[in-house]
């Protein structure tokens, strides 16, 4: 495509951020044009193999990043049309109420969102709305209101998960049910029905769906987007740089390395950014200039600062009766997000993992990596495997960072003892439980990704925050719009703006952010 075309909006990313946005402009009639650094997933038997994609790691971005010692390791980061989403466990939680506020943690402050919870509800019904989010408002005791119920029913729980729900709700906790964007049609027993596109399998989390069951971005968004005639996308467009006019306040052209070899340079009115929270504070330091000379929109140095990605830890508990379960992601707890009888400060959130299978256990998939020996074969304890994760809140730290060498190559820097004495308390909590829960306490095997030997930071999978949104130009890169304090026409639609992370999935957020954003340049545009 000849690269003088002038669009109405550039959109760099087709994940939870750009996809959606490119949905919500594009009944406008606006041009819009998206740019994406990949191609489709190809569709194939390995998309459902757990070797191929947990331990081989097929579908990962085949490049490396630095720590702040200069040691290199494999980014979690998929570059595909619907981004990271395409493996997401589809799991859309809201953040909680209190999560926009200043929040007090053992560790330091979780600051206040420049916007509260009821300037986002009404987007983040929307977004239920939009990815087919099946649970129930008001299960959850620490969720917020909701002006709308969720557009499907939970997704029932197999025997084996009802078992546990029941076990917690003797224990006097509150479980309730995940909420969970899938095409589901359940039966009055949970099945799925023989119109479903979902079958209720064991591929949800981590896996691509091969029927396009899961509501990612490509499927929710991207494609229904590209039906209209003033929407056009072009795969394998790296974007390279952004540059400026000559006062540095306007992007004037998004430069992209093509599949062809070739290097094109398109423009628009509105360019907004959505490559992920790393690799978007990698395009704005990319596009130095004499105006910007430490990066683009980084008058105020905090480009590529105050890095999150959640304390998380995933804990295998095994029954002692067999747990046949295929659709595990189907229950969550938060008694004690916000804090416990003993213990004054957060501790976040549990919830269910899609079930682990021999070839994960056996194969050091990084999950589960570093396991002791077992003392039962890895067939036997997948099958018995009762699958955790448990998710607390790291705390933005400016030296927790993103930045790039001479030669262009990205390192992150990231204190891994960020605010971990919540996550710590929360697993102690439920290790405490597993044994009047049915499960073998000596057989437990928790493991963090995080410290997985080999790849301490590499899972990326949470990652937010590189660009804040704020109303002081002077800490934060956007405007409550998400528009560049520095720029009129760059914004950014990625969780690169979250000055703060709470406990859950941050998927749910990016959608609703981006409608927001959406209405925004909407308006704008006229």
């Amino acid at each position: 495509m000849a690269g003088d075309q002038t669009y109405d909006v550039i959109i760099i990313g087709t994940g939870a951020g750009g996809g959606t946005l490119a949905h919500r402009l594009a009944p406008t009639g606006k041009r819009v044009l998206i740019l994406e650094r990949g191609d489709y997933l190809p569709r194939e038997r390995d998309n459902w193999d757990s070797t191929a994609v947990f331990v081989k790691g097929k579908y990962r971005a085949p490049e490396y990043w630095y720590d702040k010692h200069g040691n290199a390791f494999p980014p979690e980061v998929n570059y595909y049309v619907g981004g990271n989403t395409k493996f997401y466990g589809a799991a859309l939680f809201r953040l909680r109420p209190e999560d926009f506020g200043e929040l007090r943690h053992h560790g330091g402050i979780s600051p206040a969102w420049p916007i509260d919870y009821t300037d986002l509800e009404p987007y983040y019904s929307e977004a239920e709305q939009l990815y087919r989010v099946h649970g129930r408002h008001g299960e959850d005791p620490t969720g917020g209101p909701a002006s709308a119920p969720y557009p499907f029913p939970p997704v029932e729980h197999e025997p084996r998960i009802q078992q546990l729900s029941d076990d917690l709700e003797k224990h006097g906790l509150h479980p309730f049910h995940l909420p969970i964007g899938v095409d589901l049609t359940q039966d009055d027993q949970g099945r799925a029905v023989h119109g479903s596109a979902c079958i209720r399998c064991d591929r949800v989390d981590g896996f691509p769906c091969l029927l396009g069951a899961k509501s990612d971005a490509q499927v929710i968004c991207v494609d229904p987007a590209l039906r209209h005639d003033n929407v056009t996308m072009i795969t394998r467009a790296d974007v390279r740089r952004l540059e400026t006019d000559p006062a540095g306040r306007t992007v004037t052209g998004v430069v992209a390395e093509l599949g062809d070899g070739t290097t094109a340079t398109f423009a628009a009115d509105v360019v907004v950014v959505a490559c992920g929270a790393v690799n978007s504070a990698v395009l704005l330091l990319r596009s130095a200039g004499d105006r910007h000379p430490d990066g683009l929109a980084n008058s105020s140095g905090m480009v590529g600062r105050h890095y999150m990605r959640h304390n998380n830890l995933a804990l295998m508990a095994v029954s002692k009766e067999p747990n046949p379960t295929r659709f595990q992601k189907t229950l969550a707890l938060h008694d004690w997000y916000l804090g416990a009888d003993d213990w004054d400060y957060p501790l976040g959130g549990i919830q269910m993992l899609g079930k682990s299978d021999a070839d994960q256990i056996h194969g050091e998939a990084p999950r589960w990596a570093g396991a002791v020996s077992p003392d039962m074969p890895f067939e036997v304890i997948a099958h018995h495997a009762v699958d955790f994760w448990l998710c607390g809140e790291d705390l933005p730290d400016p030296e927790n960072r993103v930045t790039l060498d001479a030669d262009g190559g990205v390192h992150l820097a990231l204190d891994e003892k960020n605010n971990i004495a919540g996550l710590d308390r929360l697993r102690h909590k439920l290790q405490g439980m597993l044994g009047r829960l049915g499960m073998h306490e000596h057989h437990l095997l928790p493991h963090s990704i995080y410290l997985h030997k080999g790849m301490p930071i590499g899972a990326t999978a949470h990652q937010a925050g590189t660009l804040r949104f704020g109303t002081d130009p002077k800490t934060s890169v956007l405007d409550v719009h998400c528009r560049a304090h520095d720029l009129d026409n760059l914004y950014v639609v990625d969780t690169s703006f979250f000055p703060s992370i709470g406990a859950v999935n941050p998927s749910l957020t990016a959608i609703a952010n981006a409608l927001r954003v959406g209405d925004h340049l909407a308006a704008r545009l006229g």
